[in-house]
């Protein structure tokens, strides 16, 4: 293998960190006008990603970054030809930033509420949007022979993007709210779990349709392959949330989310932005990656600080592993 390709599946393996990551709590913050029945219970769900929601963010900026220094002409066709999702995923993930930070700053019910609803915006708009993203970036764009991005906003909204848009969407959703039930206790752990049963429903139908289309139209083994594994791990975490085995269901949907989008790689792969006007002028991992020299700096820097980055998120992980109950949030002040 040689080093453009191992950076190709490098940036994959960031990108599925990134969505299994931010994606759940994407869900977890999708799930407070079902679940947040009362303020409480609000702050119980925001507070089971309060300590991880923004070290899950930092991959999105690895990522971004680890795409500019690999794959150069791939970072600037994508960020021109994508500007206005990917603005509009910035600036909604800023304004969820600062609602977790912001909302408990007052002790006032339509202050919080307001706050509530941002990080709801927040969270729905980044998981619609980045399906939209990369499924226009499997099934190609309309780029010339300078690879530049020659189609209009509506060009991304096709239906194949908009499916792939619904479908993370409901992955998110479905495996943020079977974090919830994994993380708290009482009511609301209850509520959760039968939220997460009724959404999975729906997540496989719209995953399944989705994945047949991806098959379909890019067919190879490892897309067949991965494929069918991720609608066998949506199903077992259906039917673990229904046995009251959460842990296993969480895990379950996680390996879903790194299934689906990994199935999305391998049709991808070798390209990584297919032209719709001519095959000759699509990006592939030869024609959109930087020079060997580059790409070897990278390998041993990486070699390094990924170890550490994984190890470091593990253990965060693990000083956070217990439940948020009703009974500390209620003993908790409402406000600093």
């Amino acid at each position: 293998m040689d080093l453009a390709t191992l950076w190709f599946w490098i940036v994959a393996f960031l990108f599925v960190g990134y969505f299994v990551l931010d994606g759940f709590d994407f869900g977890v913050g999708m799930s407070l006008p079902f679940l947040g029945k009362d303020d409480v219970s609000r702050r119980q769900i925001i507070n089971t990603i309060g300590p991880i929601w923004d070290l899950n963010e930092t991959w999105v900026i690895v990522a971004g970054a680890c795409l500019f220094a690999s794959f150069p002409e791939w970072y600037a066709s994508l960020f021109s030809g994508f500007y206005l999702p990917l603005l509009i995923i910035l600036l909604a993930l800023i304004v969820r930033g600062v609602s977790f930070e912001y909302r408990h700053q007052r002790d006032d019910v339509r202050w919080r509420q307001r706050f509530d609803w941002m990080i709801i915006i927040g969270s729905s708009l980044p998981a619609l949007l980045w399906g939209v993203a990369f499924a226009n970036i499997v099934r190609g764009v309309p780029l010339d022979e300078n690879h530049i991005f020659t189609g209009t906003l509506f060009t991304l909204l096709n239906p194949y993007a908009l499916l792939g848009g619904v479908v993370t969407l409901l992955l998110f959703f479905t495996n943020g709210v079977t974090f919830v039930a994994l993380k708290t206790d009482g009511a609301l752990h209850q509520q959760a779990r039968a939220l997460a049963t009724k959404a999975g429903i729906f997540t496989l139908v719209a995953a399944a349709a989705f994945l047949a289309w991806t098959v379909a139209a890019h067919y190879s083994p490892a897309v067949l392959v991965a494929a069918v594994l991720a609608a066998i791990t949506l199903i077992a975490s259906i039917v673990a949330n229904v046995r009251d085995r959460e842990g296993w269901a969480f895990a379950f949907g996680s390996a879903t989310v790194v299934l689906a989008v990994g199935t999305l790689f391998f049709a991808l792969f070798p390209a990584v932005l297919p032209s719709t006007i001519d095959p000759a002028f699509s990006l592939t991992i030869e024609n959109a990656s930087s020079s060997p020299y580059t790409l070897q700096i990278m390998s041993w820097t990486a070699l390094v600080a990924l170890p550490l980055v994984l190890a470091y998120q593990g253990w965060t992980y693990w000083v956070f592993r217990k439940r948020v109950t009703r009974a500390s949030v209620e003993a908790a002040p409402v406000h600093t």
